[in-house]
């Protein structure tokens, strides 16, 4: 089973006790979960707690889920959950010292925008893990280091010649976009 497994499958698998699905199953939405406590301000400590607490949670509450095509808000919403009553921990153990609470902190259920975003993350990451591993690599390479790596050390990084990256980058564009849209993205 991939990463970008299905979900029921990977469930279904997991309730029978098969290990090799969880760890699958826990890939595929680590950076989701993980996403959320960033969100509300946590800090990659902080956010890690929350993930592992969530899986734990999900490890607990997979034989009661009701609906497995509902796994990715409910993974969203145990997350936000948790991340806000972790952020009221930190606003009450900080209240002496702080003059006023911000008014924009994030309520115990994700906004619609901000959940919708993280559903469209989430999209993206399930569609990247579909190419070929070159391509994963390239679109790490090329869009999340920051600060962006130079052509000529993309090319050294994946033995390629210089002059060949823009012409690949368009290649993986191209199969990510069937991706997404396989996906429905």
């Amino acid at each position: 089973m991939g990463v970008g497994g299905d979900d029921r499958a990977l469930v279904v698998a997991c309730l029978d006790g098969d290990e090799a699905a969880w760890t699958v199953l826990v890939d595929k939405y680590k950076s989701l979960i993980f996403s959320v406590p960033l969100r509300y301000g946590a800090g990659r400590d902080d956010a890690a707690d929350i993930f592992q607490s969530v899986c734990v949670d999900l490890f607990h509450e997979l034989p009661r889920l009701r609906n497995i095509d509902s796994l990715r808000p409910w993974l969203m919403t145990v997350a936000a959950h948790q991340s806000y009553h972790w952020k009221q921990k930190q606003r009450t153990k900080h209240v002496r010292e702080v003059e006023g609470l911000e008014a924009d902190d994030l309520p115990a259920v994700l906004p619609p925008t901000i959940a919708a975003e993280l559903e469209r993350e989430q999209l993206v990451r399930e569609a990247i893990g579909r190419l070929p591993a070159r391509c994963q690599e390239m679109m790490r390479l090329l869009f999340w280091e920051s600060p962006p790596i130079p052509y000529a050390e993309v090319a050294r990084r994946l033995g390629l010649a210089t002059g060949s990256i823009g012409f690949i980058r368009a290649r993986c564009l191209d199969r990510l976009h069937k991706a997404l849209e396989e996906l429905g993205f």
